[in-house]
């Protein structure tokens, strides 16, 4: 199990007004960007902007970072031998499969496991 890359989470009402500075501080322009259910993602550097309404973006809240890893199915042996819980199951998203664990420390992070061609693009540039 191998993590590829991980990102800050921060939040936003507007993330055309957000991406601005974020390029400017980390000299970098959105790599990706898309809509989620009700809220907009763009991950620029090491920062993924989650905008949207507060209560639309409270449902992402518990979770502190973002972590692409290799194979999502590998993690999630890993992350149950090491006593965490999985609290959203393994699901289908735009960018690939995901799920939520809190583990036992109590930290929540959400595991994604990018479709290949993100992995490419992004990763293995």
């Amino acid at each position: 199990m191998s993590i590829l890359k991980t990102y800050a989470r921060l939040w936003t009402d507007n993330l055309d007004r957000a991406l601005p500075l974020l390029a400017e501080l980390t000299g970098a322009r959105p790599e990706l960007r898309l809509a989620f259910h009700s809220v907009e993602l763009a991950a620029i550097g090491d920062f993924l902007v989650i905008a949207g309404p507060a209560e639309e973006r409270a449902k992402y809240a518990h979770a502190s970072a973002t972590v692409v890893v290799e194979d999502l199915d590998d993690l999630a042996a890993t992350l149950e031998a090491a006593d965490a819980t999985i609290t959203t199951p393994t699901t289908s998203g735009p960018t690939g499969r995901f799920l939520y664990a809190r583990h036992a420390d109590g930290a929540e992070i959400e595991y994604v496991e990018w479709i290949p061609e993100l992995v490419r693009r992004l990763i293995h540039q």
